[in-house]
């Protein structure tokens, strides 16, 4: 009797396994608004409103769905962090635009990205594009020039539609958008250690279904993502980067291999007041580009 049970148990958990892995997370294509722009800085009235006209260029792919609302703060207009938070209530804009180091001479060591810029990200729920520092001299040459080449970046990227359709809202016409999801090398080498000390558990066949699952879940949703906006008729190319590699070094290959233009990656994390994962890091690392941080 209990051989029978284990082997209706074991029908069961075959059939269930069977089941979950048929089950497929599938893109909503949701067009994002950017009606209104906020641009901080610290420079100068006629410093600003030339950076401003640079941003405005800069993100013309914006102009797709009438022309957005820009405003732009000079350094005259706040002093304080509580001061910023405030205009930005009042103004309440779909975009914020700053740079790192943003009223601090921490530009001058590529190591923060300054108390300014931490708490937009956190505090405020409004995506914000992180620039290179103007005096800094660390921005690539193709820096600010367009948005024909943006990559959206996550070890986590099935189901997260936000993600992609705001990497989808900026890259511009007959640009190429990258969905980039990266398993971690060594998260994946400490459980796969633990499963070579289980007898019952044939480890280099698990090491390959494993990992061919891990694979294969980001690439269906991809595909998924690209067949959604062929539907939609949007003039762009989706792209597909599914690795497995050390997450900071893997990141920073991908993007200097396919010299992107704008960066995405979410920044917020519901557990905790920090930013989430390696979005800290990362910012810090790739601060030759602009950075769109949700």
């Amino acid at each position: 009797m209990r051989r029978t049970e284990g082997i209706a148990v074991g029908k069961v958990d075959q059939f269930e396994s069977v089941f979950r892995a048929a089950s497929k997370a599938v893109f909503t294509y949701r067009p994002v608004a950017v009606r209104s722009v906020l641009v901080v800085t610290d420079l100068g009235e006629h410093e600003a409103a030339a950076l401003g006209n640079q941003l405005e260029d800069f993100l013309r792919v914006l102009r797709s769905d009438g022309e957005p609302r820009w405003r732009v703060l000079h350094g005259g207009e706040f002093a304080t962090v509580p001061e910023l938070l405030a205009l930005v209530e009042a103004e309440r804009p779909d975009l914020i635009c700053t740079y790192r180091h943003l009223h601090s001479q921490s530009w001058k060591w590529p190591y923060t990205l300054g108390e300014y810029v931490v708490v937009l990200t956190q505090v405020t729920k409004t995506p914000v594009v992180v620039l290179p520092h103007p005096n800094a001299r660390r921005a690539s040459e193709h820096a600010l020039e367009h948005t024909a080449t943006v990559m959206a970046m996550t070890d986590h990227l099935t189901g997260d539609d936000r993600l992609v359709n705001w990497a989808v809202r900026f890259t511009q016409p007959g640009g190429t958008l990258f969905l980039t999801h990266v398993e971690d090398e060594s998260v994946f080498t400490r459980y796969m250690d633990a499963i070579s000390k289980i007898p019952t558990i044939e480890t280099e066949p698990a090491r390959e279904e494993i990992l061919n699952r891990l694979m294969r879940e980001p690439q269906d949703y991809i595909r998924s993502c690209r067949e959604t906006l062929e539907e939609a008729g949007l003039p762009l190319t989706v792209e597909s980067l599914v690795t497995v590699g050390r997450h900071l070094r893997e990141y920073k290959r991908l993007v200097e291999q396919h010299t992107v233009d704008l960066l995405v990656f979410n920044t917020k994390d519901a557990d905790q007041l920090a930013m989430h994962g390696l979005a800290y890091p990362l910012a810090i690392e790739l601060g030759q580009i602009p950075l769109l941080m949700l």
